[in-house]
């Protein structure tokens, strides 16, 4: 029997609550007001809506506690061995055009460590959540990473690049080789959390994402870690310290993905 944390308990609650108007707003979208955050990179009222709520109902329980949020930005700065990392809608650009492919992504943070994380799908009510020592689940069902153990057989997704990317060719031609190695057709779906979770229950065998936010990433790296899979950063930029590029997989094809597309950053 799964024994939940007083921080997990929290996190769904704040996503169950969240949901009810977000699936509302979804249902509306030719409704929403929609605010321009830059060229191909919008932010919508649902957007700030989902993430108050999420907010104000962690705040009620900690509210010393600090937040890194993609709207709103970062609360309680001073506190910094605790911290909830928020994205209220990972894929807004496919909640945005009526594209059921999007989530919640909820991490919590001690000690500069992710303890736990919730990536909640609220269209198809799919909760993937995990914390650490205590195993990944969907919903109530325990999920592990798939057992594929070749790069050439594997089911792979990604994403990007951005409109505002300055490394647009780069990523374009890392997707050509990735393409050439694999015999299944790369998918983009539009939500890293949800690429990270479909990985840590077997529906991808890996991944690779470039340019991502934190909160993009930090409730899916210990859902799939708690899963059996590995997580993991390439290619720094110094340039871009709050982006990362990470790579998530079945920890069987890891050093294969790897290799490739490290390769490619070397040429």
């Amino acid at each position: 029997m799964r024994l939940n944390s007083p921080q997990i308990n929290l996190i769904v609650k704040a996503c169950m609550k969240a949901s009810k108007s977000l699936i509302r707003d979804f249902g509306e979208i030719e409704n929403l007001q929609v605010s321009s955050k830059g060229p191909g990179d919008f932010v919508s009222s649902a957007d700030k809506r989902t993430e108050k709520i999420i907010i104000n109902e962690l705040q009620k329980a900690h509210p010393d506690y600090g937040f890194v949020t993609e709207e709103a930005g970062i609360i309680n700065k001073s506190n910094e061995k605790n911290k909830w990392i928020i994205d209220p809608i990972d894929g807004t650009s496919n909640f945005l055009n009526g594209l059921p492919q999007f989530a919640i992504s909820i991490g919590y943070e001690e000690e500069k460590e992710i303890k736990c994380g919730v990536i909640f799908d609220p269209i198809k009510n799919e909760m993937f959540l995990a914390e650490k020592g205590n195993g990944a689940y969907l919903n109530n069902s325990r999920i592990r990473v798939s057992n594929k153990k070749k790069l050439k057989d594997s089911f792979l997704v990604t994403g990007g690049p951005k409109h505002s990317s300055k490394i647009k060719e780069k990523i374009f031609s890392e997707y050509v080789d990735v393409s050439k190695t694999v015999h299944f057709p790369i998918r983009k779906f539009g939500s890293a959390a949800l690429d990270i979770a479909y990985v840590a229950c077997g529906r991808f065998d890996g991944c690779w994402h470039r340019e991502l936010s934190y909160w993009d990433y930090a409730a899916g790296s210990i859902i799939l870690r708690e899963a059996g899979g590995f997580f993991d950063f390439f290619d720094e930029d110094k340039s871009l310290s709050s982006k990362k590029n990470v790579i998530a997989t079945n920890s069987m094809i890891h050093r294969e993905l790897q290799d490739l597309v490290i390769k490619k950053d070397i040429e």
